[in-house]
This record gives structure tokens, C-alpha cells and sequence, in this order.
């Protein structure tokens, strides 16, 4: 499980603004809120949230941000990559009447919960936020499930103007839910962290990794916690002690960076 398959990339969708699904045979089970280790040969080693989960085929979808998802962005059809995993824990899918906030590419992380929870017939709300119109994909995926969707903009060029923090405090204002499931900017997470009332909560977390499997310490949150095997995925009982959660995070050095 620690060394890499090697798959053949066997479909690359253009999502959105310099984001990317790929998909690839891979036959392991995953559970929705698991990560791989994408090696991307003769650049880097990364870890991706599983994005798409069928018994089969499997998927990741990034965002072209630095050199190594630069290099994964102009990968084609046909091209090898290395896969490491599944990793890490899933979203414990708790009640019967879930909210789901996906900041950014964060929504990738969280779509696999959602259709599975709409095939088991599961009240489910989703807020699916973005800076710009531009960036927001997985919009008609998430239409094709029986969730209720939420679209909002920073800049108010579709759906709600405004932060989805604000419109999810909106929602919880008006309406109980059971959990509270996200994934996306740190700060965005914390905000509904401290927002989040009784509700139960989940986050996934990112953090910077070099193994993947808890050896190295590189991505270690709070008292030793580490992303890779005590995460991704956090719950309110957890974070409540995190210290550093939505305050800072480390390079690749281990030097702490401002989040």
C-alpha cells in the first residue's frame, strides 16, 4: 500500500478556471473524505482528496496552483501517474438531515458524501461557494442528486452574494441540521466552527505531507495530531483543542505560516 500503482490516466474534464478532474482505474476501497498520494513522475509527490469514488474508476480534482499541480494540469490521456492509499479517515455521515459547505475546491472533498447519502435518502443541503463565478464547478453534478443547492459568489456574479459563512449562518438560523460537514479555506472553516451551535461538525483539514502515513510528523496539528492518519477529517470534539486550527500552518520546512 506505501509504494505507488502506477495507472494510466484514463479521462482529464476541464472543470472550471485552471481545475481539473482526472480519472483513473483504481480498484482499492475508498470512503468519501479519503486522500491519495499522487506521485507525478520526475516532479513531486502531493496528496489529493478523492473527488469521485466508483468500485472501479476513481478521481482527483485540482486546482493549477504550484509546480507540482502545474505539472499534474498538463498531464494528457494516456499519461502515467503513481497513486499511494487510500489515507486517512472519512466524514462519519451522521442523521438523517446534513449540511454540506464546500469552499472553493473544497467541494471536491465532500461531492462522493453527498451522492452517497442521496442514494440513501437523506435530507442534504449543500452550499457551494467560490470567489467568482469562474471557479465554481461540480454544480450540475450536485444537481443530479436530490440535495438542495446553495450557490454563492464573493463577488455576486452568481447565486448569493456573499461569503458562504454568512449564508450558512442564514440557513442555521432558520433550520436545525443534525451535522455540519466541510471542507475549504481554513478560515472559512473555523468561522463555522464557531458558528456551529450543537450541531455535530466536520472539517477536512490540509496540511503539508511528505509520507502520508504518519511517519514523518510534517503535517501534525494541535498535541501531535496528524492529518494523515488522525485526519483529514476532524470532528468538533477534536478541533475544540486544536490550537492552530484557522491560526497557522507549517511549510515544508516545519517554519509556521499564517493562515
Amino acid at each position: 500500500m506505501n509504494y505507488p500503482k502506477i495507472v494510466k490516466i484514463i479521462e482529464i474534464k476541464n472543470e472550471a478556471k485552471n481545475t481539473k478532474t482526472i480519472k483513473f482505474k483504481y480498484s482499492e476501497k475508498v470512503k468519501p473524505g479519503q486522500f491519495f498520494m499522487i506521485w507525478i513522475p520526475d516532479v513531486d509527490e502531493i496528496p489529493m482528496s478523492v473527488s469521485y469514488i466508483d468500485k472501479r474508476i476513481k478521481a482527483i480534482t485540482f486546482r493549477n496552483i504550484g509546480d507540482a499541480t502545474n505539472a499534474l494540469y498538463n498531464l494528457k490521456k494516456d499519461d502515467k501517474i503513481g497513486i499511494r492509499g487510500p489515507y486517512g479517515n472519512g466524514f462519519k455521515l451522521i442523521g438523517n438531515n446534513i449540511l454540506f459547505i464546500g469552499g472553493g475546491t473544497g467541494i471536491a472533498t465532500i461531492a462522493p458524501s453527498i451522492e452517497l447519502l442521496s442514494k440513501n435518502n437523506a435530507i442534504i443541503t449543500v452550499i457551494l461557494g467560490a470567489k467568482t463565478k469562474n471557479e465554481l464547478f461540480f454544480e450540475q453534478r450536485i444537481k443530479k442528486t436530490s440535495a438542495k443547492l446553495y450557490v454563492c459568489t464573493d463577488d455576486g456574479s452568481k447565486g448569493y452574494h456573499g461569503l458562504a459563512t454568512d449564508l450558512t449562518e442564514e440557513l442555521i438560523a432558520k433550520k436545525n441540521y443534525d451535522s455540519i460537514i466541510t471542507c475549504g479555506p481554513e478560515l472559512m472553516m473555523k468561522k463555522l466552527f464557531e458558528k456551529r451551535k450543537k450541531m455535530n461538525f466536520q472539517a477536512s483539514l490540509e496540511r503539508f505531507m511528505k509520507c502520508g502515513f504518519g511517519i514523518c510528523g510534517q503535517c501534525c496539528v494541535g498535541d501531535g495530531l496528524r492529518v494523515c492518519v488522525e485526519g483529514p477529517v476532524f470532528d468538533e470534539n477534536i478541533l475544540k483543542y486544536v490550537k492552530d486550527f484557522g491560526i497557522f500552518k507549517r511549510d515544508s520546512s516545519g517554519k509556521k505560516i499564517k493562515i
